[in-house]
This record gives structure tokens, C-alpha cells and sequence, in this order.
């Protein structure tokens, strides 16, 4: 259902009193734990990841060093690919990313590049135990940038690949684990926000669904399919992931409620909050697979 501005409000502060108590307990449960919010656009740079011209941290950086500072958690935001070098990327409890590309490249930022190295080491740190957690355009990161897809071990760890997105608009999101740490905060059974939706293939069948896409009703080709994961949860290894498709607009990062949703993930991804990662994707949302046939490019008059 959509929120109207009494229940938002209500829900918003809801939101802030639970970041605010979060922090309180997580001084003591988390104090010290590191995590690396990585942000580097080796493809399209989105505004909100996006640093002042001197280099002044972006609006998502800001945020989530927030979120991250109410859990106790020492956060280091970068778009340096060296930082996941075999002798650097220990230091890390756990990573999050919104990125694209194929890091390994320089690319649009021409922020520093992560080297073969050290994208394996990042596998074995999450297939160890580390945790990570992914926003929005983390699925569209590595996979066909270099030419694969499902045999990509990214989209294998993270869970699903971008394909394409339609324009931004408000879409409903129906609500399949209102346990799962810091999801309740949109409701408990659907809710309806504006973001820019991605379209995911290559979606792994041993993920855990806690939001899904509705696509009934929304505009552009890439939705003409059966309803979706949107935002999950799944075990790689000893390593826990959870990823969730909202974060390119400023204001849903603003949204008390993604703060909420982002502070349980991280909880859920550093062994601090249980939640569930029983692979569910096919019980839930029969069809979840299905590709989107892309139009025909329009032919061009004679």
C-alpha cells in the first residue's frame, strides 16, 4: 500500500529512533569493526556517489559514514581499487559497494584501478567469512563489462546482473521477509517508493528474497516479465550478502526508511543480527528468470 504523509512521517521516526538505538547498542557489539564503502565508476559515475570538486565526500558517502558511525563502525569511503591488494584488504570486516564497470579498469573516474589480484582476494575474504552488501548499481559491476555473465564469479557472489532499467518512477514492492533485520521499516506487507529500477538477470537460485519488484503497471520493456527479486540475501561461503536494487536517487539515500534497511544489512553482514539466507526464490516468485525481450531497434525511414 502506498504510505500516506501521516503514517511516512510516523514510519520516519520510527527510523531515526532505530538508527538512535542502534547506536547505543552498537558500540558495544560492533565497536571497531571496519567497513569499506567502495564507490568507484570504472563505467557510468551516478550524482550520488559522485565527490565535490575538491574532493568533498558524496552524498552517499556522508550517509552511509553516518549509518555506519550510529553502529559504532569505523567506515573508510574510497574509489581506490588498490585498497583490495592481497596485503591491504585484511583490514576490512566487510565491504559495501556502489560501483560499475569492470573494476579492474580505470574507466570513467579514473580513480585507481583493482587489480586481478586483488579481485580474487576479495572472493576468498567473503567466501572466509567477511561480509558484503551491494546498492543499486553494484549489480551493474563487472559481468558483461568484460564479456560474461553468470560465469562471472561478481555475479556470482553478489547474486544477480543488471540488464537494463526503465525511466524513474514510484513502483510497488511487495514485502517477503518483514523479519529480515531493518526491512520493516517500509511495512510489513508492500509499499511504494520513486527510484530508478533495474531489470536483473543471471539471478542466483540460492538467494533469499526479502523485497520483490512488481512489475505489473510499470513503464518500459525491461519490466514485461514476472515479478523479481529486488533486494536479498544469500550465503557465499562463510561470508553473508545482502544487496538491494534502491539507491540511485539522493533522496531515497535521505529516506529514514533505506537508512534502516542499510544499518540492518550491515548488522546482518558483520554476524551481529540474524537473518534469514534460506534460499526461497522459487517458492516465492515463480518465473523469477524470465528475460525481458529487448525491442527491436526501430528501423530508420528510407
Amino acid at each position: 500500500m502506498s504510505m500516506d504523509r501521516r503514517s511516512f512521517l510516523q514510519s520516519s521516526a520510527l527510523g531515526l529512533t532505530g538508527l538512535a538505538a542502534s547506536s547505543a547498542l552498537g558500540h558495544s557489539a560492533l565497536a571497531g569493526k571496519k567497513v569499506l564503502f567502495f564507490t568507484k565508476s570504472s563505467g557510468f559515475e551516478h550524482s550520488v556517489i559522485k565527490r565535490g570538486p575538491n574532493g568533498e565526500p558524496s552524498h552517499a558517502d556522508k550517509i552511509f559514514t553516518e549509518i555506519g558511525k550510529s553502529l559504532g563502525l569505523e567506515v573508510t569511503c574510497s574509489k581506490d581499487g588498490r585498497l583490495f591488494e592481497p596485503d591491504q584488504i585484511g583490514q576490512w570486516d566487510a565491504f559495501a559497494f556502489e560501483t560499475t564497470g569492470d573494476l579492474t579498469k580505470t574507466g570513467t573516474d579514473k580513480q585507481p584501478a583493482m587489480s586481478p589480484k586483488g579481485e580474487e582476494a576479495l572472493y576468498a575474504a567473503i567466501s572466509g567469512g567477511k561480509g558484503f552488501m551491494g546498492m543499486h548499481c553494484a549489480t551493474d559491476t563487472f559481468g558483461h563489462h568484460r564479456g560474461k555473465g553468470k560465469d562471472d564469479p561478481y555475479i556470482q557472489m553478489i547474486g544477480g546482473e543488471f540488464i537494463s532499467h526503465g525511466p524513474q518512477q514510484v513502483s510497488k514492492l511487495l514485502i517477503k521477509d518483514g523479519k529480515f533485520p531493518g526491512a520493516d521499516g517500509f511495512g510489513h506487507h508492500e509499499f511504494e517508493i520513486n527510484d530508478e529500477w533495474y531489470s536483473l538477470i543471471n539471478i542466483a537460485d540460492d538467494m533469499h528474497v526479502i523485497y520483490a519488484q512488481v512489475t505489473k503497471g510499470m513503464n518500459g520493456w525491461e519490466y514485461h516479465r514476472p515479478n523479481f527479486p529486488q533486494t536479498w540475501s544469500r550465503q557465499h561461503g562463510k561470508g553473508r550478502v545482502f544487496y538491494t536494487s534502491m539507491g540511485h536517487r539522493e533522496d531515497v539515500w535521505a529516506n529514514a526508511h533505506y537508512k534502516q534497511l542499510l544499518s540492518g544489512g550491515l548488522k546482518f553482514i558483520l554476524g551481529d543480527a540474524e537473518g534469514s539466507t534460506k534460499s526461497d526464490v522459487k517458492d516465492v516468485l515463480p518465473g523469477y528468470d524470465e528475460i525481458p525481450k529487448r525491442p527491436a531497434p526501430a528501423k530508420k525511414a528510407e
